[in-house]
């Protein structure tokens, strides 16, 4: 018996062994950057070679799937420092905080209006195109 499937079997069951594949990409991603001096961020480039794999279905998501849900629970743990930051910064509590709690309030608004907009124009895209499909007419 090949050593493949067992090695698939123990990925899918530990998160830990997920988030270290996970945190691989990344990391490749950075080696990358800094090779070839490329003025992009690694781990966009780690996760976009991560999407890629995903999409081509040379790599599973159940192989991926338990560590990124940890990730993403823990996701405020990763803004800490910027929590932090505030209050080293005490002009960001008058103020210049305020319209920066504007412009951030704004664009996230703007950002979840125009998701929704194209969410909702590729669903209807969609159910026209199953539609036709399911009548031959």
């Amino acid at each position: 018996m090949s050593a493949l499937p067992k090695v698939a079997r123990l990925v899918r069951r530990s998160t830990l062994l997920q988030v270290g594949i996970v945190i691989a990409f990344w990391l490749a991603g950075e080696a990358l950057v800094r090779m070839f001096a490329a003025p992009l961020p690694g781990g966009m480039v780690g996760l976009l070679f991560l999407l890629l794999l995903l999409a081509t279905r040379q790599l599973s998501a159940l192989s991926i799937r338990r560590g990124a849900e940890w990730l993403l629970a823990d996701m405020l743990l990763f803004f800490m420092p910027v929590a932090l930051a505030v209050l080293d910064h005490r002009e960001f509590l008058g103020l210049v905080g305020l319209k920066i709690l504007f412009v951030i309030l704004i664009s996230t608004a703007a950002v979840m209006l125009v998701t929704a907009f194209a969410v909702d124009r590729c669903y209807r895209w969609r159910a026209g195109h199953v539609l036709a499909e399911a009548d031959p007419r």
